[in-house]
């Protein structure tokens, strides 16, 4: 019974992380369709893709806020009404100005859910199955990419306006998010340290684990004594959380230098800049996400086996490989037959393994309880003020560098981040969340 609720629980919980990764792949699709329909300069087309990107950046900037003073259930709920809201906007918009404002409600969204989903099921999970069960969140990002890229390709065969139902689909996994979420309790550790609600925390508690409930609420309480007892808002930015605070910016960083999101979000184009045409760039961009798909579940299986810092070992050595075969390929020009898809295949298999399904887990376990949202808002925003930075400038960068120099330049940067890994990333795997913050603090 208590694996099944809180299989359950985080199962609904990481369909944020669906919602995340289709608002996020969706409009790779549907952006030459906007920049024809509304006669976009270079400029114009380039807001319009990162607009939402600008609203994660906010989102997660602002996280944090909520998820802390009203919890974590309820700022889950804001979460799936900006999705929907954002869904049904852009699908209907006819104005530019209109079309902008609801692609960032749902970047906002995105940014929101990229802290509380991950803190949530982190505070839910036990230490055994912690790195699963937070990886179910990017399990279903990558599946949301997937069945964007999928939608993009069978929606996209339909006609001029196509673009619009591309957008719209999003409403009816945003409805069901919505209605799911009744059926998720809240999370005890928030309930304990920031409501002092001993009663509901032990409802939880029980049904998370039947025999050991009351071990684990006296567990918390004793170990976050100091924070029950004073009142004060603990601030983040001290030299005593500099480990933790050090690890999750630079994991954050490393993830976009990567490339990744100029890879899903201009996965046609790139294909198309490699000589495809465009019904055929539409179907590799499918392969690419069944790929990020398969991987990813790859991963998940095995995160708390062999480690967080494993995978990301095996995953840096192959994504230099990957990245350089692309490169090399641009430099030559040899498009002949499949090479480039291949290579971003590859690319993508070992970024799924690797990254992809450590980032979210290894940021939410690293930081105390007392600081665990304010933590995880410092690591989502960091990510997303690279995720845009690159996404905005990766057309310009191909365009006057060449797909060889700027393929080159991410891996250049994989190479700093194996030995970022090798050096400074501890492991987490197997140990509760109070075990890793006395390593944390102790270091």
């Amino acid at each position: 019974m208590q694996k099944n609720n809180v299989f359950a629980w985080s199962l609904v919980v990481a369909l944020g992380g669906f919602l995340f990764g289709f608002d996020t792949a969706v409009i790779s699709g549907a952006e030459k369709s906007i920049q024809t329909y509304w006669s976009l300069n270079v400029f114009e087309h380039g807001l319009t893709v990162s607009i939402a990107l600008i609203g994660t950046v906010f989102g997660a900037l602002l996280g944090a806020y909520p998820s802390d003073k009203i919890g974590r259930k309820k700022t889950l709920y804001i979460i799936a009404a900006l999705y929907l809201f954002s869904a049904l906007g852009t699908a209907l918009a006819t104005n530019w100005s209109v079309f902008l404002i609801f692609r960032l409600l749902g970047g906002l969204g995105v940014g929101i859910s990229s802290v509380t989903a991950p803190i949530y099921i982190s505070e839910i999970a036990p230490a055994r199955s912690r790195g699963r069960l937070v990886g179910l969140f990017q399990f279903n990002v990558v599946f949301g990419i997937l069945i964007a890229f999928l939608s993009n390709y069978l929606i996209g065969q339909n006609g001029e306006q196509s673009w619009r139902w591309m957008l719209g689909v999003q409403a009816f996994p945003s409805i069901l998010f919505y209605l799911l979420l009744f059926f998720v309790p809240e999370s005890p550790r928030w309930l304990i340290l920031h409501r002092n609600n001993k009663d509901e925390a032990i409802k939880v508690l029980q049904k998370i684990n039947p025999m050991g409930y009351q071990q684990d609420y006296d567990a918390i309480v004793t170990h976050n004594a100091p924070i029950l007892q004073n009142t004060s808002n603990e601030k983040l930015l001290v030299k005593k959380y500099r480990l933790p605070i050090t690890l999750a910016v630079l994991f954050a960083v490393f993830n976009q230098v990567s490339g990744i999101n100029a890879i899903i979000y201009y996965a046609p184009r790139i294909f198309e800049m490699a000589g495809l045409g465009a019904h055929t760039s539409l179907l590799s961009s499918v392969g690419i996400g069944l790929v990020n798909f398969t991987f990813t579940l790859l991963a998940i299986s095995f995160i708390d086996k062999i480690g967080r810092r494993t995978l990301m070992l095996i995953g840096s050595l192959g994504l230099i490989l990957s990245l350089s075969l692309v490169s090399y390929t641009f430099f030559t020009n040899d498009f002949g037959g499949y090479h480039i898809t291949i290579y971003l295949m590859l690319y993508i298999a070992f970024f799924a393994f690797s990254q992809g399904a450590v980032i979210w887990v290894f940021i939410s376990e690293i930081f105390p309880n007392e600081v665990r949202a304010k933590g995880q808002t410092l690591g989502s925003f960091t990510h997303w003020v690279m995720a845009a930075l690159i996404a905005f400038s990766f057309p310009y960068f191909a365009e006057n560098l060449g797909g060889g120099n700027t393929f080159l330049f991410f891996s250049v940067m994989m190479v700093l981040q194996l030995l970022f890994v090798w050096k400074l990333m501890p492991e987490t795997k197997g140990k509760s969340l109070e075990q890793i913050e006395k390593t944390m603090m102790g270091h």
